[in-house]
């Protein structure tokens, strides 16, 4: 058994009698009270909590809970079941996630492979908790490094002209393999309102500017001629609407006179990986909710 199947196994052993709960609603009085109770009457123990309301009158209220419970595998469905009683009541949006069950992620890459190449590396080390089952590219580039970590790589040749040809063997292969994320990193083509309305807010994008700065291609270029003194990266869910997507995390590097267009694109791959590592991340610990075109990160 490699390594990182060995962590995986580990952590997965560790965590076999936990699941998470994420909540939006209306704010009004009685949901942290209501939904304790529903844990206690079914024994199980909340290990972590957060919550957030946009405003205590006429806000949303959104809550985040890691809990633990014996034999939990055996209480999924009666969890759920259950649950939604206290989902109607108070008109909730909510999901409820069981950590024995890992996610199955696909990566989309394109010839840049630093972004891909870090979310491999962080998987490796355990730091991405996740089943990478496939990377889908539309390059040979990636092949070498991605099989040598054992996971399937599949080359689709894209462009514009045979873009839903493309996609529908994409489609064929998400199914195929039970996907729950799709991580373009560094993908370069853009995806259809159809391809986008199969897998709502579970598609993380990576974009090498600081959105809404420079949307769109060549950002370095423009940010140079612009003259900026910082550049950085946007990691976000994918819409129909081009780099205008749920923002679910950023960052920036110092740059100056002295930076080539090259200086800011070598500095802006360094912030590109970490963005997006950090990003995948907080999905796949259930960590982010969407609220209209916004993130709440807990």
């Amino acid at each position: 058994m490699s390594s990182t199947n060995q962590q995986i196994q580990q952590y997965l052993t560790k965590n076999e009698d936990k699941a998470r709960l994420l909540v939006s609603c209306p704010d009004q009085p009685g949901i942290v009270s209501s939904i304790s109770k529903f844990l206690y009457e079914h024994e199980a123990n909340i290990v972590e909590s957060s919550q957030y309301t946009t405003d205590h009158v006429e806000g949303t209220f959104f809550l985040r809970i890691v809990f633990a419970s014996n034999n939990i595998k055996d209480k999924e469905t009666m969890l759920k079941r259950d649950f939604q009683s206290i989902a109607d009541q108070f008109d909730m949006n909510w999901r409820m996630s069981f950590l024995h069950n890992l996610k199955r992620t696909a990566i989309f890459a394109s010839k840049e492979l630093h972004c891909l190449r870090e979310l491999l590396y962080e998987w490796e080390s355990g730091d991405l908790m996740t089943d990478i089952s496939l990377v889908i590219s539309n390059h040979e580039t990636g092949r070498e490094l991605v099989e040598s970590f054992g996971i399937p790589f599949h080359y689709i040749p894209a462009n514009k002209d045979i873009r839903n040809e493309v996609e529908a063997k994409q489609l064929e292969l998400l199914e195929e393999y039970k996907i729950d994320l799709i991580v373009l990193a560094r993908y370069m083509q853009i995806l259809t309102p159809k391809f986008v309305a199969t897998h709502p807010s579970s598609i993380i994008n990576i974009h090498h500017s600081f959105l809404p700065a420079f949307i769109g291609a060549s950002p370095h270029k423009r940010a140079y001629q612009r003259g900026v003194k910082l550049i950085g990266a946007t990691s976000h869910y994918v819409t129909d609407d081009l780099d205008e997507g749920p923002i679910i995390e950023q960052d920036v590097i110092r740059v100056d006179h002295r930076n080539s267009v090259n200086d800011l694109k070598k500095k802006g791959r360094l912030i590109e990986r970490s963005v997006l590592a950090r990003a995948v991340k907080w999905e796949i610990e259930d960590r982010v909710l969407v609220h209209e075109n916004k993130t709440i990160v807990f």
